[in-house]
């Protein structure tokens, strides 16, 4: 790639920041346009870094190889040593929600998902953003889904609940965070125990080549985000969210070709929500960053190369997978940064259970699809 090609997406990137952060100033004041350069920081580490939890639970399911859910613990106990006594001391807002049916189904349909869309709420955000022209499809249904799911919120909403349980709340800052390091650190062991136990040692880790130009290693890439997080508590007064944005988008699409605002599309969102810039909807800037972010973060890694040409399984997968993970998101309270990390980083135990669900959809796609051996031919006869 020549230089000219190299620097385009970089320029792009940063004109796209500082116009989305402008408009961003304008329509709601300096916080938005500060959480739009949040967004930007977000984008660029999960680019270079590749980080994302699709590729992570696909890997210790079909290959028993652990760093990338170690990378993501990580994230999580960082994330919560700034979440914790901000929520508990300085008033910031948790997301703690209830358990109940539709959030179990949701987070397993999201899981299942990502396997067939190639990436999760993040993941979809940032590989558009690097050029994947087969994420612009998933995104596209994405929104769909979301849409959808908001149309079936009030049945799935009407089923049993366990109620909300936050363990900030219940249990104090310390004794929350001594259980939640607790555990995640027990959960990073089981990890190196069953890949040890199936290949003899652990995988090397990719090393960060250049903080510029990556690539990074999957920890800079859990700091850098933990970074995002914390940043967003500061910022925003509450944790990281990705796909609450894509259901004001889909509104606005909708109203915009004329779709009646009365109608079941437009349920959850008022005239005065519409009528107000996107630009002011602290979600859609951060996202508008990290699409803008990896962007950049691409261009400086010389690999903004779009591809044009994509399979028939290819599209097929990216819609199915996009629609799957749209419904599912809204059933769950969100993606695995909303739902998940969010949750997690809130002190709610739905965050556990969010991804215990999400996973075992994860994991049953990724084992169905796993390539198998061909049978030989005598075992055929």
């Amino acid at each position: 790639m020549t230089l000219a090609r190299q620097s385009l997406p970089v320029l792009a990137s940063a004109a796209g920041l500082i116009a989305v952060a402008g408009l961003a100033w304008n329509a709601a004041g300096i916080k938005l346009a500060l959480a739009t350069l949040v967004g930007g920081l977000a984008g660029i580490g999960l680019y270079h870094a590749a980080f994302g939890f699709t590729a992570a639970w696909r890997r210790i399911v079909t290959e028993g190889r652990g760093t990338g859910l170690r990378a993501q613990f990580l994230l999580i106990a960082l994330t919560i040593l700034v979440s914790y006594p901000l929520i508990a001391w300085n008033g910031a807002y948790a997301w703690v929600q209830p358990m109940n049916v539709g959030m179990l189904v949701g987070a397993f349909m999201f899981g299942a998902g990502m396997q067939f869309g190639g990436g999760c709420g993040s993941g979809t955000l940032f590989t558009v953003g690097g050029g994947s022209t087969r994420m612009v499809i998933t995104l596209i249904f994405f929104i769909i889904g979301t849409m959808i799911g908001v149309a079936h919120l009030p049945f799935w909403r009407s089923l049993p609940s366990a109620g909300r349980y936050s363990l900030v709340e219940s249990l104090g800052v310390f004794p929350a965070l001594a259980i939640m390091l607790a555990v995640l650190a027990a959960l990073a062991w089981a990890t190196v125990w069953y890949e040890r136990r199936r290949h003899g040692g652990l995988e090397p880790a990719r090393r960060t080549g250049s903080i510029v130009s990556g690539p990074w290693s999957p920890w800079l890439g859990a700091v850098s985000l933990a970074v995002v997080g914390a940043l967003t508590f500061v910022v925003l007064n509450r944790p990281w969210g990705i796909t609450q944005a894509f259901g004001l988008w889909g509104a606005k699409i909708g109203d915009a070709v004329g779709v009646p605002r009365e109608s079941w599309i437009m349920a959850p969102w008022s005239d005065q929500t519409l009528a107000r810039s996107v630009f002011a909807d602290s979600t859609s800037v951060m996202d508008f960053g990290i699409v803008l972010g990896a962007l950049g973060a691409a261009g400086l890694a010389g690999r903004f190369a779009p591809v044009w040409r994509l399979s028939f399984e290819q599209v097929w997968t990216a819609v199915l997978g996009g629609l799957m993970m749209g419904y599912g998101a809204r059933l769950a309270y969100g993606c695995n940064i909303g739902g998940y990390l969010g949750g997690l980083a809130s002190g709610s135990l739905h965050g556990w259970v969010w991804g215990a669900a999400a996973f075992a959809g994860s994991s049953m796609v990724a084992w169905l699809r796993m390539p198998r051996p061909p049978i030989p031919r005598a075992a055929r006869a």
